[in-house]
């Protein structure tokens, strides 16, 4: 009798888990939020970070990184993601190189999976130290501190 008490809870529990899990993947609201600092320049009174589990439009986060909404970014980020959607012209040389993540923060992929823009940090001499990452499944990634962290880019919004 114990024994079949013991497989209810845990199909119970089971059941419990996979329904958290489609209402956070359809959209049914925040589950938990991690706040982030903001991104330096940035003017949101909110950093726009979500729950890792919410998709944008176009591309699903496929990684458990929170996310930003691209129109919360700083100005120069979205004119990067401009820059990127009409396929250049780059300011820098180094705009279009393959990223490695050896940091190991993003999903692991294949090697030249990633490719790396500038976003220009205003007073800076050289390049700074903001970046956008973008994955040949077109997932992009925002990190304001040259690969110590990363958001995932929710576009569109």
């Amino acid at each position: 009798m114990n024994r079949n008490r013991n497989k209810l809870v845990a199909f119970a529990g089971l059941v419990i888990a996979v329904v958290v899990l489609v209402v956070a993947m359809v959209g049914g609201g925040s589950l938990t939020t991690q706040s982030t600092t903001p991104a330096p320049g940035s003017t949101a009174a909110s950093p726009g970070v979500t729950n890792p589990a919410a998709t944008s439009p176009a591309v699903a986060n496929p990684s458990t990184l929170p996310t930003i909404n691209a129109s919360q970014l700083p100005k120069e980020a979205r004119q990067t993601l401009a820059l990127i959607a009409k396929g250049g012209p780059y300011p820098y040389d180094r705009d279009g190189v393959n990223f490695g993540n050896f940091e190991g923060l993003l999903p692991k992929k294949s090697g030249g999976f990633y490719k790396e823009y500038t976003v220009p940090t205003p007073g800076e001499s050289d390049r700074g130290a903001r970046r956008i990452i973008v994955g040949k499944d077109s997932a992009k990634y925002y990190t304001p501190d040259h690969y110590e962290s990363f958001v995932f880019i929710v576009e569109g919004k």
